[in-house]
């Protein structure tokens, strides 16, 4: 049976208590929470930039998925490790990683 002394709510009200401290030490830190750009297709944002591609630079970029896939096997030929990624208009880019970027553009510039 409960004491009417009120002694059994100091545990939940610290726990309160001590999330709502976190919480503001968060908000100061600058932790909120992020909402998407209203730009961002289907709500989805991973980079913040449309043109970012974290450690990746593009070493080519074209119309036509087929050059891209021949750029890709002429960069791994060569040892370069290299993905693709279609751009918000549509065009395919070869990414690369940024330390590897500029061979692989002498070698697509040397189709």
């Amino acid at each position: 049976m409960a004491t009417s002394d009120g002694w059994y709510l100091i545990g939940p009200l610290i726990a309160v208590g001590l999330v709502g401290f976190l919480g503001a030490v968060f908000w100061r830190m600058g932790l909120q929470p992020t909402v998407a750009p209203e730009t961002a297709p289907d709500g989805l944002t991973i980079f913040g930039e449309p043109d970012d591609y974290g450690l990746l630079w593009p070493a080519a970029v074209t119309d036509e998925p087929e050059v891209a896939d021949e750029i890709r096997r002429l960069l791994s030929d060569a040892g370069i490790r290299t993905t693709t990624a279609i751009r918000r208009d549509g065009r395919v880019s070869v990414l690369v990683f940024s330390e590897e970027v500029e061979e692989a553009r002498r070698l697509v510039a040397s189709l």
